[in-house]
């Protein structure tokens, strides 16, 4: 059980090691709004990233055997990542408004950090991956399963937190130009995977 947990743990700080959208968008609204609106946003991936862990888990588990189920999958996220990587190389520094509302910061934040993470099929693909990989590599039984994912998703919460909390004294270090290299090294990378991926699942 203590393997599990640990192997959650990192699999979640993990997870929050990239430069994507919420992570800019966590640093922005931070910066520009105060340490709460980056909660917010961060309890919008974390509700978010439990309904993806609970169809990892248990929807997967109920789907019938689907020929080439995988490939599709894989084929869907070769395109966003592909997408997602020109979009980093062209678009530079993503620009997202956040204004206030007559519904509230909260639903305001929690929707946008939701949508952020739950329109990036990759999220997902992820999970449903770190769920196969446990269970058959790891042979972890349900109660491993669950403490494992557990621990994964608090973790994300927690660190997106710091990140917020961080925002001020980062603030200093996000200059135009840094941020405009972050941009292009993300693409880059996302543009790799994509080939990693397309390479082990359709031509290797």
């Amino acid at each position: 059980m203590l393997e599990s947990l640990f192997y959650g743990t990192l699999t979640g700080i993990a997870l929050c090691l990239t430069f994507g959208t919420v992570f800019f968008s966590l640093v922005q609204n931070s910066v520009d709004n105060g340490f709460w609106a980056g909660v917010k946003i961060s309890f919008g991936v974390f509700v978010c990233d439990i309904i993806f862990v609970f169809f990892a888990i248990f929807g997967t588990a109920l789907l019938p055997d689907i020929p080439n189920f995988k490939q599709y999958m894989a084929g869907a996220g070769v395109i966003f990542l592909i997408i997602l990587g020109l979009s980093n190389l062209i678009k530079g520094q993503p620009r997202i408004a956040y204004p206030q509302t007559s519904l509230g910061n909260l639903v305001y934040y929690f929707t946008t950090g939701f949508l952020l993470n739950g329109l990036n099929p990759v999220n997902f693909i992820s999970w449903v991956t770190i769920a196969s990989y446990i269970r058959t590599n790891l042979h972890y039984d349900m109660n491993q399963v669950l403490l494992f994912f557990g621990a994964s998703v608090v973790a994300v919460f927690l660190v997106e937190c710091g990140i917020a909390f961080s925002a001020q004294r980062l603030k200093r270090l996000f200059t135009p130009r840094v941020v405009t290299v972050f941009n292009k090294v993300t693409g880059v990378v996302f543009i790799l995977i994509a080939c990693q991926i397309a390479y082990t699942n359709f031509i290797k």
